[in-house]
């Protein structure tokens, strides 16, 4: 590929992009799918007096400090880069982990909580929207999907120490974990350029906007460009669906170990059922980023959120021991895997000059969705005493995150580079 006028004639490899990306976000869904991990430790604690909706509002506080740090960062990203803020990041949220290790109280855990939620939401959209463009075009959702499969590999990792030493073990120690983001930083500076550059055959055309080049639109235009009419239908879809996904992606990994133990397992299994989850957000992320990259991004998500629906479903109900784990997996897919592949949808719509506002504030706004999620699980399994109520809780959002993203129109990238002279048709830059 020959470099366009003004640019250096080498880019970011996909290969170091991709396994740094895994990495980071490896170590986000350890911090993400913690809380849930040590709910039961929590439930039983004999100084805190820790009640379910007390765990729900642990979550929503994690959730809270979310928007803050998608929107702040990706914004950041897109004005001076993603090398200084994925850095300030991962420092952000090691820090915050080991407060929450050292936490003597509830109330100064759950600051440290907001703390790490700050953290783990500025991370996502900058690290999906540097390894976005760092890949191949023509294996950019597999790239992307490999990527963000992190966050649920971290969940696995939660689940395999928390099955080892929990609930012997002292709670806290899972947290020291969190010290792992700083040696990543040097890593971080070496590899991640400080300059956002995007593919040629990546970016689509945006009519009227920019010619290639032109200089970027300041940052102040950066959310009017979002609700402009050009993509403000797609924008809204995109907040919405990013609303549902993020409901089911931040009640489960607060709920799904304890709904287990409310529904007869021991917590070993209860564990065990959330590796089989992240397992299946893993393999499942993976063959459909593959379905994605052969032009059905947009029915390998809807299917995605129908599938979070029906293995809900059948979680509730008593089946076979090795079934509910096969089930588990495919709801782990339903719910990371599903956001996942919004994500993707949401970087492959936009080019690298807006991509990490893009994904910022659809993250940003998405995360009233992780707000509400914990919550939303405690005030239904709080009202309805049937165990399985929690289950149940978790098919709306799904089905509600299927019927927007249908709704979205189809559209056309670019296959190759822009013109000199722009583009010369209006086209919605959304993915197929």
């Amino acid at each position: 590929m020959n470099p366009t006028p003004g640019e250096p004639p080498t880019r970011t490899r996909p290969g170091p992009a991709v396994a740094l990306g895994l990495v980071i976000l490896c170590i986000e869904g350890y911090d993400l799918f913690i809380l849930g991990a040590v709910g039961p430790s929590l439930l039983s604690h004999p100084d805190w007096d820790v009640t379910k909706s007390t765990l729900g509002l642990l979550g929503s506080l994690t959730a809270l400090g979310m928007p803050l740090g998608s929107v702040a960062a990706g914004w950041a990203g897109d004005l001076h880069g993603r090398r200084l803020p994925m850095v300030v990041s991962l420092a952000w949220l090691s820090l915050s982990m080991l407060l929450s290790a050292g936490a003597g109280d509830l109330a100064l855990f759950g600051a440290t909580r907001f703390l790490t939620g700050m953290g783990i939401g500025a991370l996502i959209p900058l690290v999906t929207a540097y390894v976005s463009e760092a890949a191949d075009p023509a294996r950019h959702s597999l790239q992307v999907g490999t990527a963000t499969t992190g966050l649920a590999v971290g969940g696995i990792v939660t689940g395999v120490v928390g099955r080892t030493l929990l609930p012997e073990g002292d709670f806290r120690t899972l947290f020291l974990f969190g010290a792992v983001p700083l040696v990543l930083i040097p890593v971080v500076w070496r590899l991640v350029p400080a300059v956002v550059r995007d593919h040629p055959a990546q970016t689509p055309p945006e009519a009227g906007t920019e010619t290639a080049g032109a200089e970027p639109d300041e940052s102040a235009n950066r959310l009017r460009r979002l609700l402009a009419p050009q993509y403000r239908r797609s924008t809204l879809l995109f907040w919405a669906a990013t609303f549902a996904g993020l409901v089911i992606v931040y009640g489960a990994s607060t709920w799904l170990p304890t709904l287990m133990v409310d529904n007869g397992y021991d917590l070993g299994s209860s564990l065990e059922f959330s590796i089989a989850f992240n397992a299946g957000a893993v393999i499942g992320t993976l063959g459909a980023a593959l379905v994605a990259d052969r032009g059905l991004l947009k029915a390998a998500t809807v299917v995605s959120f129908l599938l979070a629906a029906v293995a809900m479903i059948i979680l509730s109900t008593p089946q076979p021991r090795p079934l509910l784990l096969l089930v588990s997996a495919v709801a782990g897919f339903g719910a990371l895997g599903t956001q996942a592949l919004v994500n993707i949808y949401v970087a492959h719509a936009h080019p690298a000059r807006l991509r990490g506002t893009a994904l910022g504030f659809s993250l940003g706004v998405g995360r009233v969705g992780a707000i509400v999620g914990p919550s939303y699980l405690a005030a239904v399994t709080v009202l309805i005493s049937s165990s399985k109520a929690g289950f149940y809780a978790f098919v709306v959002p799904a089905v509600l995150g299927a019927v927007l993203i249908g709704l979205l129109r189809p559209g056309r990238r670019a296959s190759a580079p822009v013109p000199a002279d722009g583009p010369s048709e209006a086209e919605a830059p959304l993915a197929r």
